[in-house]
């Protein structure tokens, strides 16, 4: 039978049960081991800001394998165990668009937010990507020109320094075929982005990526056909 004790005769719960009781504490053990396979609790995993990554903390993916997504305007609020992860791993983001004129400006693509996060634009006709490390640094590279009325390829890609999570890497802008940008991302944010943020095409939907457009209002003004994510 079990031994009742009361909370108030030890408040704060100094005394030491499982000492007094250790045949008990082997019960309770016995109890849980069951409880915890039939539940399918085991293994337990101690870590914190690895399970955010299911390739790290071994856990299915919604993607599984899948390498490539493919997304349209109008597709907004993706969070990341919907969207193809990206993080710290080879990969290009391939925009098709059209715009109007030189002055085509606002969001192709971009996930997540201020706190951190990436983005590829339009500013003064000119294509931007940003990497946003936590807000606390940022990289972003431009094409010198605009562009010009009519259909453009705009791609982005990154080819990290090594294979572990937050490393930094080569961040490229390419447009049209020709490579207009680079520089050097210093770190990434290695397990997520965002918890509430998602990934959004043809504007930034919630707190802006980048300060060089505004928090709201930003929505491309040009054509966007589709974007691509890779994983290499």
């Amino acid at each position: 039978m079990w031994e009742l004790y009361h909370i108030d005769d030890d408040f704060s719960q100094a005394r030491n049960l499982a000492a007094e009781k250790p045949e008990k504490l082997r019960e309770l053990q016995a109890v849980f081991d069951r409880e915890a396979v039939r539940n399918r609790v085991y293994p337990i995993d101690d870590r914190r800001s690895e399970r955010f990554n299911p390739a790290i903390a071994g856990r299915p993916d919604l993607l599984g394998d899948r390498k490539s997504l493919t997304v349209y305007p109008g597709m907004t609020g993706m969070m990341e165990n919907a969207f193809i992860n990206v993080k710290g791993v080879p990969h290009t983001v391939t925009a098709e668009i059209e715009v109007p004129d030189d002055k085509a400006r606002g969001v192709i693509i971009a996930q997540a937010g201020y706190f951190g996060g990436w983005t590829i634009y339009l500013k003064d006709g000119r294509p931007h990507h940003e990497y946003n490390f936590f807000a606390l640094e940022r990289t972003n590279i431009g094409a010198p020109n605009a562009l010009q009325a009519g259909r453009h390829t705009i791609q982005y890609e990154f080819i990290p320094d090594s294979a572990r999570p937050g490393t930094g890497g080569r961040s490229i802008l390419s447009v049209n075929g020709e490579r207009v940008a680079e520089a050097v991302i210093p770190k990434t944010q290695p397990y997520a982005f965002s918890g509430d943020e998602g990934a959004d095409v043809g504007l930034d939907g919630e707190t802006n990526v980048s300060p060089d457009y505004p928090q709201s209002g930003n929505a491309f003004t040009g054509t966007i056909r589709k974007v691509t994510v890779e994983v290499k």
